[in-house]
């Protein structure tokens, strides 16, 4: 007579209520991390190394936040560990997928004029918020400046511009620096034909 089959044992997570080996599929995998460290190691022991690291530099952060130098040769060796952890994750932070390195957001007000219907032309303002300028005041500014009509919108990039009604190109700089002092005339470009263009 054949033997009858043990039944299988599964053990289910219970953050994303799947099998612990399909965690990393699941919706939840971060919250699931630390339930999978202590409870199934063997089944992601990538993730146990992470946990080691990451114990060590936040050791390592503590002690140096505290001003103890470590020294002899675990001090040596864990200085140099900690070391090459966060050059790597400055070397994260900075690079883009493909290498590039990513470079920091300028600050720099965009000036651009678009003509509508051959006759209408409308001029947009981007990059004011850099300069800690709220968007909503300065739509009202041009407008009783320029006797015009002047709104915050969301532009192509779901990023918020000025739109004034008009064309304002010529008298627009004197009046943001007189403005707004904070922002200097070098950050000032005009987007002529396609090409960014200093105002200065």
């Amino acid at each position: 007579m054949a033997e009858k089959p043990e039944p299988v044992k599964v053990l289910y997570c219970p953050i994303c209520s799947l099998p612990a080996e399909y965690c990393e599929f699941g919706p939840d995998f971060e919250k699931c991390k630390p339930w999978l460290i202590i409870n199934a190691p063997e089944l992601y022991p990538d993730l146990l190394k992470e946990a080691n690291e990451k114990e060590a530099e936040r050791v390592s952060e503590q002690l140096q936040f505290a001003g103890i130098s470590s020294s002899g040769a675990d001090g040596a060796a864990s200085s140099v560990q900690s070391g090459e952890t966060s050059s790597s994750k400055q070397e994260e932070v900075k690079r883009l997928p493909g290498g590039k390195i990513k470079k920091k957001a300028r600050q720099e007000v965009v000036i651009e004029k678009v003509v509508r219907n051959k006759r209408k032309s409308i001029t947009i303002i981007k990059g004011m918020e850099l300069f800690g300028i709220k968007l909503s005041d300065a739509s009202k500014k041009l407008g009783k400046k320029f006797a015009t009509g002047a709104s915050v919108v969301k532009g192509p990039t779901e990023k918020e511009q000025i739109d004034v009604q008009g064309d304002i190109a010529y008298d627009i700089v004197e009046f943001i620096t007189e403005t707004w002092p904070d922002v200097p005339e070098t950050a000032i470009y005009f987007i002529e034909d396609g090409r960014k263009v200093p105002a200065a």
